[in-house]
Parts: C-alpha cells; structure tokens; sequence
C-alpha cells in the first residue's frame, strides 16, 4: 500500500491494457498507484478498430479532445455497420447508430412499418426512414443536432481508427496522469500461501513487480487469469465456429465512407474498415470449413486498393471465462473473452469492464459482493454480445455453402430462441436496461435480414393508413432535407482532424 492508495499493477499494454491504466489514473487518483508492464517484444493483435458509440463518453471521461484524438489515430466516423449479402446474396443494410423514425412515443417504428408491410403496402427498406442510415449511403457526415425536435438530433456516431497508434495516444495521456510503465517480460508470478491472492511479477532479468490489484490485459495468453489463476474457459465455437482471421491493409482507393462494411463470404466474413490514411481488410472464417491458404487467396481477390503488407493470420476461438475477477486479479479484453469484431465490440466489452472495476474498486480487503457484481455484469455483458453475434448467422436464407447451410440450421442458445420467436410473432423486442445493443440494432438485424413480424403491436393500428403514409412521407423529406445539409464526410474529416504529417 502507498498510504491508502493501492497499488494497481496492469499486464499488458495494447488498446485494453493503455484504456485501463488511462482510467484509473484519471479517475482513482486518491485511491490506487498505477503501474503498467509489457515488454516491446510482444505485439500486439491491432489490426484496425471500429467502435460503438459508447466510446464517446467513455473518451470524454478521460478528457480526450475528439479531434485531436482523430488525428492521432487517422480516424474516420462510423455511422453505423453494413451488412452484404447476410441474408441472401444480393441483400444490404445498414445497422445504424441511431432510431429508425423519431425514436419517440410508446409504440416503436418498426410496429407502424410491420403494419403496412402485412396490409400489402410497398414500403423501401426501413433504413429509408433513418437518419443514420441515409447519411452513411450519402457518404456525409456532420455532428447531430442538439435540438430534440430536429431529424437530425436522432444519429450517433463511433470511430473507426489505427489500433496500433491507439495505444501509444493513451500511454502519453496515462504517464501525465501518473501511470508508470516498467518495461519487462513476465516469467512468473508470486502468490500469498495462506490466501492465494497474486502478490508480485517477476521480470526476466529478475525483478520483482509487487501490487494489491492486478489487472491482467496480457491478451489470449490470459498469463494471470488463465495461467496462474487456471479460471475455465467456456467454448462458444458450437455457436460461433468462425476460429480464424487473415487481415491485410490496402491503400484507400475508394470513398472513405462513414460505416464499417461486413461482407459475408463462403465461410464467414469480410471486414472493410476506411481509415484516413488506409483501408482495412480481413476474413474471418471458420478452419473446418475453410483452410487458411484458400481464405488468403479470397481476400487477396477481395482487396479495393494495392495492399500495404502481407497477409497475417490471427488464430482465436469464441467464448469467455466463467469468472473474470477471481482473487486480486481482474482480467480485461482478451484475457477475459473473446467475440469475432463482427459488431465492433471489443472495446465496448474493454470498457465496460473498466467502468464496473471503477465502480466496485476494492478497499484494502476486496470484498466478495463486489467481486460477484463484478462477474454479473461482465458475464451478461458477453452473453448479450453473443447472441446478437449469432443471430446474424442464423437469421439467413443462404444455402449456398457448408458454412451457411451449417450456421442456418444449427441449434442456437434458448435465451437467442426466445427473442427470434418474440419478434416474430409480433415485433416484440426483448429490452435491457444495461447491454450494448438496443431496439433499432436488433431490428435491423431482424428487418435486414428479412425476419418480418406476423403481426404488430395492436397500439400500432390506430391510426389510419392513410395518415401513416402521409407522416413517412413528410419523414423522408425531412431526412432527405438534413442529410443535403450535411459535409461530404472526407472534407469533414480534413477540416475536422487533418492527419499529421508523415
């Protein structure tokens, strides 16, 4: 102990280990010391990021200035994430960060819209009455409004942005808050005989790294988490067979538009991620259904600009530990789970778990109550995720290949069944109070993938048909007014966060 402040020692640095360290410096400084070990000699796993919208606020605790953070990272806005040929070949949505309509009033858009669908009515995609949405297939981007009446209040907006420059933004901004980086390898950990607790590291060249908290963001190898304090890892791949990844940058010779791209492919699926100064590009698929060579030649194909590296393929398998705090040690990121980056969640799930350990920050003795929160909501948390992450793959028409007609008939979760059957009976989507994904995620996910309700909401039949077509008119000429008002998104960008110069 320093005084009453604990000493916090945190494995690993990379985008998990930088965020954790940043935050409790920031935001615990009368409470604990922190110390961050890595060593320069193990990479990290960066290969691009896209985000969810959470990571505004959680930045803006930290007391990062957007655009100066933009510029660090070469980052671009993300709208929202596109879909390609998920539910049949052929097929496009978008899954916006923002509502379908206003996002007002106690029945939901997507009721009112079912309603005209079964009564026969040609209607375009729902993404046609969101702000999000037609803002990202305008390549255009603006701040949204302040005013809760206007259209264009109804958006949010994330990051898309380098990994690998990430990390070294948030090293400068933990050290002037007083975080200390020891550089070093880990070969061991000391514990306490009598209680089990992890008392020190010791380094290579044999010094020791003592601490009360230890935060373990060492990635897949999971050193204190998985390694030292053995806590079992659950399996997810009966759900989520996809095990692999092969990611290459190419040089951005298309739009650099405001959305993630998804594409799916023969045995999983493409990422595009339009960053300022490149493009970023990967496959994730699944190895029993396709071998590693073949997934490389398909994003070689794939590819919009000249590539600037070689492939590389990254090895993973989905799931989480059963317990992510046990004892004095907290895991974080990849020590704690893993989910494929199909939705953007991995910083999201990095944060949360940053925000519940602020939250529940031990006193001198960690008190088991607050270690079991802990875990609550950290496992509800990824058991959310998930079944978001599966529903994409189930809820498709494909059957054009192994891994499809695989995904398409498989047993899924009975927390994911129940939901499906809700929505399809009448609409209805399973609400949370906590969890990353709201209403208009799910819906477009459902929508997108041609899952249509049998029936609406009953609230939604009172108003009559006619005056409904009327409001989403006058809607889309809203839209379609705000969204003209907006910048192009790359002369956004270059006025907004220029990039430094090289």
């Amino acid at each position: 102990m320093d005084g009453k402040r604990q000493r916090v020692v945190v494995v690993g640095g990379g985008a998990s280990g930088w965020m954790a360290a940043t935050a409790l410096a920031k935001l615990l400084p009368t409470r604990c010391t922190v110390e961050l070990v890595e060593s320069e000699a193990i990479g990290i796993i960066g290969v691009g990021e896209a985000t969810l919208p959470h990571i505004r606020a959680f930045n803006e605790r930290l007391g990062i200035v957007e655009a100066e953070f933009m510029a660090a990272t070469r980052a671009t806005f993300k709208l929202g994430i596109e879909f390609r040929d998920w539910g049949r070949v052929g097929d496009s949505y978008i899954h916006p960060f923002g509502t379908f309509g206003r996002g007002s009033g106690e029945v939901q858009f997507h009721h009112y819209y079912t309603r005209l669908l079964r009564a026969g009515v040609t209607l375009p995609p729902i993404e046609a009455y969101s702000m999000a949405c037609s803002l990202a297939r305008a390549n255009r981007f603006g701040p949204p409004a302040r005013d809760p009446q206007q259209i264009a209040s109804t958006f949010g907006y994330a990051y898309q942005f380098d990994a690998v420059a990430f990390a070294p933004y948030l090293r400068r901004l933990a050290e002037r808050l007083g975080a200390r980086r020891t550089e070093g390898r880990i070969v061991a950990a000391e514990r306490d005989p009598a209680s089990g607790s992890v008392t020190a590291l010791i380094l290579s060249d044999g010094r020791r790294v003592e601490g009360d908290l230890f935060v373990d963001c060492s990635g897949f190898a999971a050193i204190l988490i998985g390694q030292e304090m053995v806590e079992r890892f659950e399996d997810w791949s009966q759900w989520l067979p996809a095990d692999r990844a092969v990611a290459m940058p190419c040089r951005t010779e298309t739009a650099v538009t405001p959305y993630t791209s998804a594409i799916a492919m023969p045995a999983g699926w493409r990422w595009r991620i339009p960053l300022q100064h490149r493009t970023g590009n990967g496959y994730v698929f699944a190895s029993d259904f396709l071998s590693e060579s073949a997934a490389t030649d398909a994003l070689l194909a794939s590819v919009e600009g000249t590539p600037l590296t070689d492939p590389r393929v990254l090895r993973f398998k989905a799931g989480r530990r059963t317990r992510s705090w046990v004892g004095n040690v907290v895991a974080i990121g990849l020590a704690s789970g893993f989910l494929e980056p199909l939705e953007s969640t991995s910083l999201y799930l990095v944060q949360q778990a940053i925000t519940a350990l602020v939250e529940l920050f031990p006193e001198r003795t960690i008190a088991d109550v607050d270690r079991d929160a802990f875990n609550r909501l950290i496992n509800m948390e990824y058991d959310r995720v998930r079944d978001f992450l599966i529903l994409h793959y189930h809820a498709t028409e494909r059957d054009d290949s192994p891994f499809w007609r695989h995904m398409r008939t498989m047993a899924v979760p009975d927390s994911l069944a129940e939901k499906m059957a809700l929505f399809r009976r009448r609409g209805r989507v399973v609400k949370y109070r906590e969890g990353a994904f709201l209403d208009a995620s799910w819906v477009s996910v459902y929508l997108g993938q041609r899952i249509v309700p049998a029936a609406a909401d009953p609230r939604a039949s009172a108003p009559s048909t006619d005056s409904l077509l009327a409001g989403l008119e006058r809607m889309r000429g809203e839209i379609t007014g705000a969204v003209g008002a907006m910048p192009d998104h790359a002369a956004f960008l270059a006025d907004y966060c220029p990039m430094p110069a090289a």
